[in-house]
């Protein structure tokens, strides 16, 4: 079918003064609406019809029907209307949320109030021991009517003895336990920090995960609104007939295209904002008020976080602490080879009767010491400190590949964050393009020097781009985040 450049792409109805440009402006300015900011929610209420139209009825029932403005109705724009919301929850109000709810943070303060425990009975031990002992013994007479016992390991027939005092342990080994348990402490609350660390960044990943989500689902919005208006007014022209009825099926598949990256986006902001949902503790369909993806990236910020920070980081000082732990372990088991003394000093009676003069004669003060020299163990001890040896070197060795990844990770961070900032200022050139093409490509259909196919093609290349933005802002967020972890920040 041949085209007419003059000839008006609206149908004769409509042409009224100015129909054509107010339709033709109405579609440029669906198509092209800045995506840097965030665009408003769509509205699913009918456009009122121009003047122009109003006073120009149409001539038959199937060209009002025709005619008549169709209202883009999207998925998700009755979500969009009700009462103004309370604030929305920033990222960190979102941490301080997640901070309340059961999570391996909680666990890792539970490991460290443990390893405080142990430290208080490792000081314990060092310590002297108060005691009470009272006894009660009955040995049968060696024959009867004899005051000698049957068994001779037995003072009396009748024995009654009451102590009260202190005893205690002198090891080598007992400084070396405390040591240990200082050290793992330590290591105990690294690893607290360590968990805080793995949360604040799952609580970022969820929280600009669904801030991406709501982001895709109105790009993706306003592309199904630029592609509807389009199809409503090639739809007119083909009534009109001024294009042929394969534009209008062209149109329509560029309609169902978007209306599909609707369905898609509303799916993936679904599925964020769930689980987003989960670390704060809502309920699992409450969706979160959240701030919007921030729309801009700066790269010069980047440049703040340098290697100095990574020896900071918690894990080196949980490898640390974990490597004098191993030492002291090996301390702990030197000291088995080493004599060790027990000792007790008490104060009461042990008698043979409850009689006044007889418990005077028994009361005292009772002394011991206890010297205890091991010998020979075929190899056992020997064995065990050479076991806390190699674990210590073990420890070493981790710490020195630790470092290393941690060098590894910080790199890596920061070429992912540099990345991320030049992708969204190429996303941004690039929109800016779509945008531009979308306009051109409109024009040259409209005065019939290009197929509806340049068209439709400029639209979508549009619909990617936003897409594209959007996840390259999102992408920036998360590299900046771990590189401010890998960074020690």
């Amino acid at each position: 079918m041949s085209r007419n450049p003059d000839r008006s792409l609206f149908p004769r109805s409509c042409r009224a003064p100015g129909a054509a440009v107010i339709g033709l402006v109405a579609l440029l300015l669906v198509s092209s609406g800045a995506v840097a900011q965030t665009p408003p929610p769509v509205s699913g209420n009918p456009p009122a019809s121009s003047p122009a139209k109003a006073a120009h009825p149409p001539s038959s029932p199937d060209a009002a029907s025709s005619t008549a403005p169709v209202a883009p109705t999207l998925p998700g724009a009755a979500a969009q209307s009700g009462p103004i919301a309370s604030a929305p929850l920033s990222p960190s109000g979102a941490l301080s949320a997640a901070l309340q709810q059961v999570s391996s943070l909680q666990q890792a303060r539970i490991e460290e109030a443990i390893a405080a425990e142990d430290l208080r009975q490792a000081r314990a031990a060092l310590l002297p021991r108060a005691r009470s002992a009272t006894a009660l013994a009955y040995n049968s007479p060696a024959h009867r009517g004899a005051s000698d016992p049957s068994f001779i390991a037995q003072n009396a027939v009748h024995e009654y003895q009451e102590l009260l005092g202190v005893t205690g342990d002198l090891s080598f080994g007992l400084a070396s336990a405390i040591r240990r348990s200082r050290a793992l402490l330590e290591a105990a609350r690294s690893g607290t920090e360590i968990a805080r660390r793995a949360l604040v960044r799952g609580v970022n990943e969820s929280y600009f995960g669904a801030a991406l989500g709501t982001a895709r689902r109105r790009a993706a919005e306003q592309s199904l609104a630029a592609a509807m208006e389009f199809e409503r007014v090639t739809e007119l022209n083909y009534r009109a007939g001024e294009v042929p009825e394969v534009d209008l099926i062209r149109a329509r598949l560029q309609t169902a295209a978007r209306r599909d990256d609707l369905a898609q986006a509303l799916e993936a902001a679904t599925v964020a904002n769930a689980a987003l949902s989960t670390i704060l503790g809502y309920d699992i369909s409450r969706t979160p008020e959240i701030e919007p993806l921030p729309q801009t990236a700066d790269r010069g910020e980047l440049d703040s976080y340098t290697t100095s920070g990574v020896e900071r980081r918690p894990e080196i000082g949980q490898l640390d602490a974990q490597v004098r732990a191993a030492r002291a372990d090996v301390g702990v088991a030197r000291a088995d080879r080493l004599p060790r003394i027990t000792y007790s000093l008490d104060e009461g009676f042990d008698t043979s009767s409850l009689a006044p003069d007889v418990l005077r004669q028994h009361r005292g003060v009772l002394a011991t010491a206890n010297i205890d020299v091991p010998i020979f163990d075929w190899g056992a001890t020997r064995s065990r400190q050479r076991q806390a040896e190699l674990r210590a070197q073990g420890a070493q060795l981790q710490r020195q590949l630790t470092l290393r990844d941690l060098y590894l990770q910080f790199a890596t961070a920061r070429a992912e964050a540099t990345t991320a900032a030049d992708r969204v200022e190429n996303a941004r050139r690039a929109v800016a393009d779509a945008e531009r093409n979308v306009s051109i490509s409109i024009d040259r259909y409209r005065a019939g020097e290009a197929p509806i196919s340049e068209a439709t093609d400029a639209q979508t290349t549009l619909a990617t781009q936003r897409l594209a933005l959007q996840q390259a802002l999102f992408d920036y967020q998360i590299a900046r985040a771990h590189l401010r972890e890998a960074g020690g920040a």
